[in-house]
């Protein structure tokens, strides 16, 4: 039976998990029909770009969200309160390690041209975010830099990881190690 959905925004999240299920390459319109519960015309009447349309409001809404619970605390709140808090956000977006990075997903593979630019923008904006709390925390501006970048492939790799071995350990042990490197309180 199809799902009863009242509007577009509805539709994202669902999308996203086909997304993560399938990749994009993977994620065949009977497959985004069937994870969402719509019909193709449901899904063509929220989305007249197609698939393409789908995977650019679901990487819009990730970068929303990322926008709100991550990068904005890191400019706005003290800077070990923003890095703990994008380390909780990350950790629980994340789902500890269970659930992969759609964005880092779509780096992978040749979807990555399709979306550059909002690829390059998620990862380059979440660098800048964090590279400047940590300035704010005491980091050289260099410094700050190269530990945003190790940070973020950290956490990439973490999921990587987590995600092969079935096994959110990994992740978990990310976090802890960057609490612990970036000299936050309580590590």
């Amino acid at each position: 039976m199809a799902r009863l959905v009242a509007e577009r925004a509805d539709v994202i999240p669902l999308l996203a998990e086909a997304f993560r299920a399938y990749g994009y390459e993977g994620a065949s319109l009977s497959r985004l029909c069937e994870k969402t519960g719509l019909g193709k015309g449901s899904l063509y009447h929220f989305f007249p770009g197609g698939k393409e349309e789908m995977a650019g409001a679901v990487l819009g809404e990730i970068s929303h969200w990322f926008e709100r619970q991550v990068f904005q605390p890191l400019d706005n709140l003290p800077p070990a309160e923003g890095v703990g808090a994008m380390l909780a956000a990350v950790d629980a977006y994340f789902q500890s390690g269970r659930r992969i990075c759609l964005v880092g997903a779509f780096a992978l593979d040749d979807t990555r041209d399709r979306f550059a630019m909002a690829v390059n923008g998620y990862f380059t904006r979440w660098q800048q975010a964090l590279s400047g709390a940590l300035q704010r925390l005491g980091f050289a501006d260099v410094e700050a830099d190269r530990h945003a970048r190790a940070a973020l492939s950290m956490i990439q790799g973490a999921l990587v990881l987590s995600r092969a071995l079935g096994n959110e350990q990994p992740f978990r042990d990310t976090i802890t190690a960057l609490t612990a490197q970036l000299r936050l309180p309580g590590a």
